[in-house]
C-alpha cells in the first residue's frame, strides 16, 4: 500500500496531549513525505468532509495546550451503515490513503467500522477514563489525575480545620482508575469505584472508622460511575451517624481542561508517531499504544467494545494504605 496523504483527528471526550499526538502524528508524517490532512471535529468532520492540510507550522506551539487543536465531537451516526458510508465517502473525495484516529472507547469503536470496511486506519488511545484496552495508559489520564489530587490536597486541608468528611468525585466514567489512583497519591480514607460494588454502611463504617482513630477529617474519593454518583450517596449517608459533617465535591470537567503533563507530551508525542510508523510498515486495522514502556499494536478488533477495568492490585494497595 502507497500513502501520499494520511488523515489526522480527534474524537469523542477532549483529553490533555491530544494536541502532542497530533503534532506527532503531522510532523511524522511530513518526515516520511506525506502529506497530512486534519479532519475538523472528529468522525462528525468526517461524515462532513471538513479537512484541511496541515504544516509543520500549524503544529507548532501545541504541544503545551489542553484540549484539541482539531477540535472534537460526539457522532451517533457512525454507529449505522450511512454514517460509516458517509464518512468513507469523504475520504474517497479528500483523497486520503490512510486515517489516525485519536481518542477512546467509542473512537475505537468507530475505527473499527471503518477499517471492517477497507479503510487504512489505526488507533491512538486517548481518553482521561484509562479504560481502553490493549495498553497501560492512555493519554490524558495522568494530567486528569493531578487535577484531581490537587483539588484532593486542598480540600483536606479546609477538612482538617473544620472536622468535616469529604466525598470527592471524580471522572472516569465506568472506570475506577482516576479515583484509585487519587485515592492512593492523596491519602484518601477510602474510594468507591464501579467495579467494587460498595455499600454506603461500607462507606458510612470507613468514616467512622476514621474517626474513632482520632483523625481530623476523612476523605472518599468517588468515582462518577457508581449508582447515583457521590450525590446519592451522600443522601445515604445522611441517615448514618459518624461523627463527621458529610460535604460532597464533583471535580468534574475541570480534569479535562488540564494543560497535559511532562509524561503525556511524551506519550502523545510517542504513540502519534509511531502510528504513522505503524501505517508505514503495511499494519494498520489497530490501535497503537504503550505497553510495558514500548510500543505496541492490538487490534481493533479486541479494543472497540470494550473496557478495561482498573487492576485490582491498586484496589488492594488503596485500602492498605488507608489505615
Amino acid at each position: 500500500m502507497q500513502i501520499r496523504r494520511v488523515g489526522v483527528l480527534t474524537s469523542g471526550g477532549d483529553a490533555p496531549g491530544m494536541n502532542a499526538a497530533i503534532r506527532g502524528v503531522v510532523r511524522a508524517a511530513l518526515d516520511r513525505g506525506w502529506e497530512p490532512l486534519g479532519i475538523a471535529d472528529g468522525f462528525a468532520g468526517l461524515i462532513e468532509g471538513r479537512g484541511s492540510p496541515l504544516t509543520d507550522r500549524d503544529v507548532g506551539g501545541i504541544i503545551q495546550r489542553g484540549g484539541t487543536l482539531l477540535g472534537s465531537a460526539r457522532a451517533p451516526a457512525m454507529l449505522g451503515d450511512a454514517g460509516q458510508a458517509a464518512a468513507l465517502a469523504s475520504v474517497a473525495r479528500l483523497q486520503l490513503d490512510a486515517l489516525v484516529t485519536i481518542g477512546g472507547n467509542g473512537t475505537h469503536t468507530g475505527a473499527h467500522a471503518l477499517a471492517r470496511r477497507g479503510l487504512a486506519i489505526v488507533g491512538v488511545p486517548s481518553t482521561i477514563d484509562n479504560d481502553v484496552a490493549g495498553c497501560d495508559i492512555t493519554i490524558g489520564a495522568t494530567s486528569a489525575l493531578e487535577v484531581a489530587l490537587e483539588a484532593i490536597d486542598r480540600l483536606k486541608v479546609t477538612a482538617s480545620s473544620l472536622h468535616r468528611a469529604f466525598l470527592v468525585e471524580v471522572m472516569g466514567r465506568d472506570c475506577g482508575y482516576l479515583a484509585v489512583m487519587a485515592g492512593i497519591a492523596g491519602g484518601a480514607e477510602g474510594v468507591a469505584v464501579p467495579e467494587v460494588p460498595t455499600t454506603p454502611e461500607q462507606v458510612a463504617e470507613t468514616i467512622c472508622a476514621a474517626y474513632r482513630r482520632g483523625k481530623a477529617h476523612a476523605l472518599i474519593v468517588v468515582a462518577e460511575g457508581i449508582p447515583g454518583g457521590a450525590e446519592a450517596l451522600a443522601r445515604r449517608l445522611a441517615e448514618s451517624k459518624t461523627g463527621f459533617d458529610v460535604r460532597v465535591t464533583r471535580i468534574g470537567h475541570v480534569q479535562r481542561g488540564a494543560e497535559p503533563s511532562a509524561f503525556d507530551r511524551i506519550l502523545g508525542s510517542w504513540t502519534g508517531a509511531a502510528a504513522i510508523d505503524t501505517l508505514a510498515r503495511g499494519t494498520h486495522a489497530v490501535s497503537v499504544g504503550v505497553t510495558g514502556n514500548r510500543v505496541c499494536t492490538t487490534p481493533l478488533a479486541d479494543v472497540a467494545g470494550r473496557t478495561k477495568a482498573v487492576d485490582p492490585a491498586w484496589l488492594q494497595l488503596a485500602r492498605v494504605l488507608s489505615r
